[in-house]
Formats: structure tokens, C-alpha cells, sequence
């Protein structure tokens, strides 16, 4: 196919076996880990875990990616659309709350496939960075319950420094808006897990507490009270952060508690981490070699 599920928009002649284009992978998925995952937000991983399938590839380029192996270098075991049935059976029989699906946008005619062929009686999650095309996100309706995207930047020249994105505010907001018309605001069952809906994160950067004000500032003035927001404070320097000066520390308390309250000043629902989550001990380990 002459790709264009993107925003990148490259149109590279991508097959199961020819790679090329901006992610410079085939159509083949390739996974690096897929089990229950316990640290996404609350009403994500519940008590039992959400069923995360953490893929390889990414639509954006981010220089501080914690999970650079596999979003920048992509590094992953390929799968058919097949055997991603079956892992959506395996984990579902696990006891987990929801299919995750981590970063799959440049793999999702298979992954479209893998839904044709079993549909889990739990919701499935969307969880992307946000850089979506509306025409692909309009291929999931029916498919994906809850969208889990980031917004990252209220600035084009920071998205295209740190994350190689052109035109990303408008892009992204775009995207979000569809994500919404889909599912509405995050609904929650009795016991606090997510049901369908949209969360979106935000990720503090060191330096940058401007560009996250802003961020909540666009945010709260396209989404109002459809908003449901995950404020994080994980940030810490992975991948090539630390090539750039900005991004080369973890944030500060002080960084942290003003952008906090400027999302308390606006009355934004939704959730905040704690700074000791800033740490690599919540990095997955990959498993390269088995599915």
C-alpha cells in the first residue's frame, strides 16, 4: 500500500514484506511485550492489570521516548493479525480490564484484521501520542472504546524540535476532537474502571512548564467539561534527552506544582502522578523473542 495512515502523510510503498516511509517498517505488526501492564492510570489498570500490547514504530519521533528501543530503534518479534487474536484471547482470560493497544497506528490494516477475527468482550484501548490523522481514527469506530492520547506541545517549533511533527497543534487537536465525537467523555463503571471515552495525558518537560500551561489553557478552551485530563510528572532523560540541553534532568517539585495548579485553577477532572514515579524502574522489560 502507498502509506498515508499517518500525519507524516510519506506515501511509501509499505507491504507485509517491504518496509519504508517515515517509521521505515512493514505492514507485518511487530510486538515487544504483551501482558498485563499495572502502571497506566487508575481507571486503566484497575487491580488485575490492563492487557497491554506494546508495538514497535511510532508516529512521532520523540528524542526523549522512554520506550525508545522500540518506538525509534524498532526493535519487536513480528505477529500476524492471527496470532494478536489469540493474545487478546490469552489476556482476557488473564483477568485483565482492557486490550491496550501502545503506539499502533502504523500497523493498523493487520490490526483491523486481528478485531475482524475476535472481538474481546472487554473494552479496548486506543493509547497513542495523540499525532493521528482524523480519516484513520475514523477506521477504529466500533473498534476502540477508549482513546488514551497524549497532547504534548502548544508550540509547532517544540513538537517539530523534540518530536519531528509538523503542524502539530492543529493536527492534534483535530484528532482529539474526533477521538471525542467517537466516545464522549470517560465514563467509568461501578468500581472506577474505565469503560469508553477519552483520557488524555500530558507529560511535564523540564524547562518547559509555559508550553504546559499552555497546553491546559488550549485544552480546556476546545474541550471544556468533555475533558478528562492525566497530569504526569514521570519525565525522566531517556533516549537522545539528553543531547538537548532542556531536556537533559527530570523535573522539579517546583516545575511540577505549578503546572498542577494551574490545572486546579481550571478546574480540569482527572488525575496527577506523584514525582517518584519519575524513575526507569517503570520501563517494561521487552521481550524481543517471544509473543
Amino acid at each position: 500500500m502507498i502509506c498515508k495512515l499517518c500525519p507524516h502523510k510519506c506515501g511509501a510503498l509499505r507491504t507485509k514484506d517491504t518496509s519504508g516511509g517515515k517509521c521505515s517498517l512493514t505492514l507485518t505488526p511487530k510486538v515487544a511485550r504483551i501482558a498485563p501492564h499495572f502502571w497506566e492510570e487508575p481507571p486503566i489498570s484497575g487491580a488485575r492489570g490492563s492487557g497491554a500490547v506494546f508495538f514497535s514504530g511510532c508516529t512521532l519521533s520523540c528524542v526523549y521516548c522512554q520506550n525508545y528501543e522500540i518506538s525509534a530503534e524498532n526493535r519487536g518479534t513480528p505477529i500476524t493479525a492471527k496470532e494478536l487474536s489469540e493474545e487478546y484471547k490469552r489476556l482476557e482470560a488473564m483477568g485483565v480490564h482492557n486490550i491496550n493497544l501502545v503506539s499502533a497506528t502504523q500497523f493498523l490494516p493487520e490490526i483491523i484484521k486481528s478485531f475482524e477475527i475476535y472481538k474481546p468482550n472487554i473494552p479496548v484501548v486506543y493509547n497513542t501520542g495523540g499525532f493521528e490523522r482524523v480519516e484513520t481514527l475514523k477506521a477504529l469506530e466500533g473498534i476502540v472504546d477508549i482513546y488514551l492520547p497524549d497532547f504534548k506541545y502548544s508550540d509547532d517549533k517544540l513538537a517539530l524540535e523534540y518530536s519531528g511533527a509538523e503542524n502539530y497543534v492543529e493536527t492534534s487537536l483535530s484528532a482529539l476532537s474526533e477521538m471525542i465525537r467517537q466516545k464522549g467523555k470517560l465514563s467509568l463503571d461501578d468500581n472506577g474502571i474505565a469503560q469508553k471515552g477519552v483520557l488524555v495525558r500530558h507529560l511535564v518537560l523540564p524547562n518547559h512548564t509555559r508550553n504546559s500551561i499552555e497546553v491546559l489553557n488550549i485544552l480546556k478552551e476546545n474541550f471544556g467539561d468533555l475533558l478528562t485530563l492525566s497530569l504526569m510528572g514521570q519525565y525522566t532523560p531517556c533516549g537522545k534527552a539528553c543531547e538537548h540541553q532542556k531536556l537533559s534532568r527530570k523535573i522539579t517539585k517546583r516545575e511540577y506544582q505549578k503546572v498542577l495548579c494551574h490545572l486546579l485553577d481550571l478546574e480540569i477532572e482527572g488525575y496527577s502522578q506523584e514525582l517518584t514515579s519519575a524513575t526507569t524502574e517503570y520501563i517494561p522489560q521487552w521481550d524481543f523473542e517471544a509473543k
